[in-house]
């Protein structure tokens, strides 16, 4: 792969990650149980495992970000069929699976703050786990590719 498209990858990863530092320093910042939208004792109770949830999601998403960022560096070294790069893989994998439990875990409270407002909170967590899913499915399927090609090369250097 040339160095220019790892370039391109590395920058896109890099604007993929800047919305979402965003609303963690500013966006998720801004629930006040002061306002109205939290009137209700319901309501405001709410907020803390909502709050807790997403940012705890943030952890294992930047985690998945860097180690994507390591793939992309293996690559440029031309180490791309290596035991780091499955490593890698694997890690990006189980960063997914993470995500995918805990917004099932926030899910219920999603659902209560949608009942009480007609928010399409149950509908945006259902895409963040969907989406999470494929992630998560297709890490597994180039982690298992890429074990089998670096067995296939072993294999080839040891026949030589």
């Amino acid at each position: 792969m040339k160095r220019g498209s790892t370039i391109f990858l590395k920058i896109a990863i890099f604007l993929l990650g800047l919305p979402i530092l965003a609303i963690c320093i500013y966006g998720l910042t801004r629930f006040d149980p002061n306002s109205p939208y939290w009137q209700g004792p319901e309501l405001a109770s709410l907020q803390y495992p909502l709050l807790i949830g997403m940012y705890a999601a943030m952890i294992p998403f930047f985690f998945a970000l860097y180690q994507t960022l390591k793939l992309l560096s293996y690559i440029d070294k031309n180490e791309a069929f290596s035991e780091a790069s499955v490593k890698a893989l694997k890690r990006i994998k189980y960063s997914a699976i993470a995500i995918v439990i805990l917004f099932v875990l926030e899910l219920p409270f999603l659902y209560i703050l949608t009942k009480v407002d007609d928010a399409p909170g149950v509908l945006m967590g259902l895409f963040v786990i969907f989406a999470s899913t494929v992630i998560a499915v297709f890490a597994a399927v180039l982690q298992r590719l890429l074990q089998d090609a670096i067995d296939i090369k072993a294999e080839n250097d040891l026949i030589v």
